[in-house]
């Protein structure tokens, strides 16, 4: 892959940078945090019918552009330099994409046209007390009586979970894991927000008794399906991970050329410009294996896992230590609370351990190519 972005993903790029800058200055980013919401329904609104991001990368047939993985990879890293507080990660790039992705024509039909034009809100719920993204490592047990589906678990760490419409739930049914659709108001499921670390996204536990399910998807063993579903997901975090970092990089450039010490800007001191030049390395880096993942999903959703366990380990990774160095430039100031830094923190911890942490990507990459 050239690892350059079209001029019309460029220019996608350019607008959804002018509407956050607009839309989304840290002080609105902080008012949300503080809000019931969590986030701006006026902005998501103007996120769906004035761009289209919703439906940006879903099919033409259900309301969407026809974008593709690399067009919603740019949207990601805007949203993830602007640490932009809205259900779209968990609407647009889990939900909506293993929607796309099952093949199931009904539920297509039902959910991504409402997703597309932001009138649903929905998302992917894997994760269980043991802290686990594997899907092998699922306990929730789906059960089929002749009323349906009902499902019974615990969920954990769901992305906007306690708000969501619409719930994609793994579970197991007896042959194996499988995806199924469940009502965020039905009976039968409770929802709590929990506290964490990370105030620009919120998290949720989600209790299931009983609760009535459709099934997405393949039948049966569903484990090929939804490991697409998981790298694709993974993939939409690492783009989501360099606008963060990138965001960090320039924040730390500009301080450094402003700052004066003993006369002279602090970026002209040799280990400030090394801390500059070390992040630039691994931004860039960071970039690389996310573009790369995003093209061979789009291109090849087959062999995506390697390309995506890279991105996985090395993008979460990159965020973090930008963030950290970004608060080592800025000095005091980079420790307070009125200033961003310990934002982008924030977020890079949480993400770095969300759908699996770098350890487990590189297990999961060892194994992958035969060294383990």
């Amino acid at each position: 892959m050239a690892l350059t972005l079209t001029e019309d993903q460029d220019e996608l790029r350019s607008t959804l940078r002018r509407f956050l800058t607009d839309k989304a200055p840290s002080g609105e980013v902080r008012r949300w945090t503080e809000s019931e919401e969590g986030h701006d329904p006026a902005v998501w609104r103007q996120m769906a019918g004035q761009l289209g991001l919703q439906g940006l990368a879903l099919p033409e047939e259900y309301g969407g552009s026809g974008g593709g993985p690399v067009e919603l990879g740019v949207v990601l890293e805007e949203l993830g330099r602007s640490l932009l507080p809205s259900p779209y990660f968990a609407t647009v790039a889990l939900a909506g994409q293993a929607l796309a992705a099952s093949g199931d024509e009904t539920a297509r039909a039902r959910w991504l046209p409402a997703i597309a034009d932001g009138s649903l809100t929905a998302t992917l719920a894997l994760a269980e007390e043991s802290g686990s993204w594997r899907t092998e490592d699922v306990e929730a047990s789906a059960v089929r009586d002749p009323g349906g589906w009902t499902l019974s678990g615990t969920k954990m760490f769901v992305i906007d979970g306690h708000t969501a419409d619409l719930l994609l739930v793994v579970a197991g049914d007896g042959t194996g894991p499988a995806l199924f659709a469940v009502d965020g108001t039905a009976s039968g499921v409770t929802r709590i927000r929990l506290d964490t670390l990370d105030p620009t996204r919120r998290l949720a536990r989600i209790d299931l008794d009983g609760a009535p399910a459709l099934r997405v998807g393949p039948d049966g063993d569903a484990s090929l399906f939804l490991r697409t579903v998981t790298d694709l997901a993974v993939v939409a975090l690492a783009a989501e991970q360099v606008g963060g970092a990138q965001a960090c990089l320039d924040a730390a450039v500009a301080y450094a050329k402003t700052r004066v010490q003993f006369g002279r800007p602090i970026g002209s001191f040799q280990a400030i410009k090394h801390k500059c030049a070390d992040m630039l390395l691994e931004v860039e880096g960071a970039r690389s294996a996310a573009y790369h993942a995003l093209d061979v999903a789009a291109e090849n959703p087959a062999g995506l896992s390697v390309p995506a366990a890279i991105a996985a380990a090395y993008c979460a990774e990159a965020f973090s230590h930008t963030a950290k160095q970004n608060i080592q430039i800025h000095g005091g100031i980079g420790c307070t609370w009125e200033h961003d830094a310990h934002l982008y923190l924030k977020r890079a911890k949480s993400s770095e351990h969300l759908l699996g942490s770098p350890v487990a990507h590189r297990a999961r990459l060892a194994a992958l190519v035969g060294i383990r």
